[in-house]
C-alpha cells in the first residue's frame, strides 16, 4: 500500500526539528544511510526499511497540496512510507487498532508477564528470527494456557507483544503479555477468578517456557533447520552446541510477571505504549549533529552512538515480512471473539467483577480524516490560518520508481 499524507511536510536534514521542536530519527537515515548502505550488507526487508525511512513524507514520495477555498494559504504534505517500524508512521495505525480492540478487552485487570530468551540464544535468534520469534510467541502462549488448565480449570484471554530491543538499542528478544486475571472454566460454565496478586506458580512457568523453548530448537538442530553463521559461528561445532543446551537447562530463566491494575482503559493504555512501538523515537532524541546521536535510555541517563552506530542497531530489529508482531490467544484468539469471548463478558458482569466497561464504538471510519476527527473531535484539515474553512486537496506528483511505493505494512 502507499503511504498516506497525514501529516505537515518536513523539509531541511541534518539536524532538523520535528514538530515538538528536537532532532528527528528520520533525518539520521537520510544523512547517513547511503554511507551506511555502501559498508555494510543488509537484508532485504532492512534494504526496504532503509529507503523507507529516508524517503519518509519527503517530496520524492508525492502528497498534496491544500489550499484553503477561503483564505488561499497553502500547505503541502508529503506521503509517509507506511512502514510499520517507521518511528513517525504509527500513531494513526496505532489509535486504529487500539479503538477496535476496546470491544474485544474483558472489564478486569489483567497481568503483565514477560518471558524473556536467554543471552546464550540470542545469536540463533538474530540468525533465525522467524522460526525463533514464533517459539516465543508459541512457548508463551502454551505455558499460560497449560497452567491456567491446570491450575484454574480454566481458559484465560491473552495479547502477546514481541519486542526485540532494550533502551540502549541493543538486540534482546522477549515478549509481552497481557494476561486476564480470571478466565473461563472449560466447560463455559462459570468465571473462574484467581487470587488477587498471584498468576501461576513461578518455578513451574519458567521451567516449562524453558521446555518449549529448547525442546524445539534441540530437534531443528539436529535437522540442520537452524542457520548458524556469523556470531552464532561457534555453534556449528555440536559439541559446543550440546554444551551450551546443557547449560540452558539448568539456567533459571526470566519470567517476570506483575500484578493485575485497572481495567479495560488500563489495558489499552498500556497496548497503546507498547504494540505500535518502535525501537527508539523522536522523543528520546536529545541531540544529533554528525558526530553523534545522543538518546535518552533510563531515567536521567543518556549515550551517545556514532549515526551509523546508531542505524546498525535500530536495523537489527527489523522483522521477517509479514512477520506478526501481535497475537492473540485463548479467549481474546479470533475463533473466540463471537463465542466463548462473549460468554465470558456475560458471567464477568452476572458475577459483578466488571470495573471498567467501555461503550461499543461499532465500525471505524476508513479514512485517516474521518477517523482523526472521531478520536480527537478536531478536523485535521481546518486551515491553520483563517481557521475557518476545510482545505481542499490538489495531487503533488511522485518522483520515486513505481516499485518503491508498496512496503511492508503489516
Amino acid at each position: 500500500m502507499t503511504g498516506c499524507a497525514c501529516g505537515p511536510a518536513e523539509a531541511g536534514h541534518g539536524g532538523g526539528a520535528s514538530s515538538y521542536g528536537g532532532p528527528r530519527l528520520l533525518d539520521v537515515f537520510r544523512d547517513h544511510g547511503a554511507a551506511y548502505r555502501m559498508s555494510h550488507p543488509l537484508s532485504m526487508e532492512q534494504a526496504r526499511l532503509l529507503h523507507d525511512l529516508e524517503s519518509c513524507r519527503t517530496p520524492g514520495r508525492g502528497g498534496h497540496l491544500y489550499v484553503c477555498p477561503g483564505c488561499g494559504h497553502e500547505q503541502p504534505m508529503y506521503n509517509s512510507c507506511g512502514n510499520r517500524h517507521c518511528p513517525s508512521c504509527q500513531s494513526l495505525a496505532g489509535a486504529r487498532w487500539l479503538a477496535e480492540r476496546a470491544e474485544r478487552v474483558l472489564p478486569i485487570g489483567h497481568f503483565h508477564v514477560v518471558f524473556t530468551l536467554p543471552e546464550e540464544l540470542r545469536p540463533i535468534a538474530l540468525r533465525n528470527q522467524k522460526l525463533v520469534y514464533d517459539l516465543l510467541f508459541d512457548a508463551a502462549a502454551r505455558t499460560l494456557n497449560t497452567l491456567a488448565a491446570d491450575v484454574l480449570g480454566a481458559q484465560l484471554g491473552s495479547t502477546i507483544v514481541l519486542h526485540t530491543w532494550t533502551r540502549e538499542l541493543n538486540y534482546h528478544p522477549h515478549v509481552h503479555c497481557v494476561v486476564s486475571a480470571g478466565g473461563l472454566a472449560l466447560d463455559g460454565s462459570r468465571w473462574v477468578q484467581p487470587n488477587d496478586d498471584y498468576l501461576f506458580p513461578a518455578a513451574r512457568m519458567r521451567a516449562l517456557f524453558r521446555a518449549l523453548i529448547l525442546s524445539p530448537i534441540g530437534a531443528a538442530y539436529d535437522l540442520g533447520d537452524l542457520r548458524l553463521g556469523g556470531s552464532a559461528s561457534h555453534l556449528e561445532d555440536p559439541v559446543a552446541f550440546a554444551r551450551m543446551m546443557r547449560k540452558l537447562w539448568k539456567k533459571k530463566w526470566v519470567v517476570h510477571v506483575e500484578p493485575p491494575e485497572g481495567g479495560a482503559r488500563h489495558v489499552l493504555g498500556y497496548l497503546g505504549r507498547y504494540l505500535r512501538r518502535v525501537a527508539i523515537s523522536d522523543q528520546r532524541l536529545v541531540a544529533y549533529d554528525d558526530d553523534g546521536v545522543t538518546f535518552r535510555t533510563r531515567g536521567d541517563d543518556q549515550i551517545t552512538l556514532e549515526p551509523e552506530e546508531l542505524i546498525r542497531r535500530f536495523l537489527l530489529h527489523t522483522l521477517p515480512s509479514g512477520f506478526r508482531k501481535v497475537r492473540h490467544f485463548g479467549l481474546y484468539a479470533p475463533g473466540n471473539v463471537n463465542g466463548r469471548l462473549e460468554t465470558a463478558r456475560d458471567l464477568v458482569l452476572e458475577a459483578g467483577l466488571d470495573i471498567d466497561s467501555l461503550p461499543r464504538t461499532g465500525p471505524l471510519p476508513a479514512s485517516w480524516v474521518d477517523l482523526m476527527i472521531v478520536l480527537t473531535g478536531v478536523h485535521p484539515l481546518r486551515c491553520p490560518k483563517c481557521h475557518k474553512a476545510v482545505m481542499a486537496p490538489q495531487p503533488l506528483p511522485s518522483s520515486l520508481p513505481d516499485d518503491t511505493q508498496s512496503r511492508d505494512t503489516s
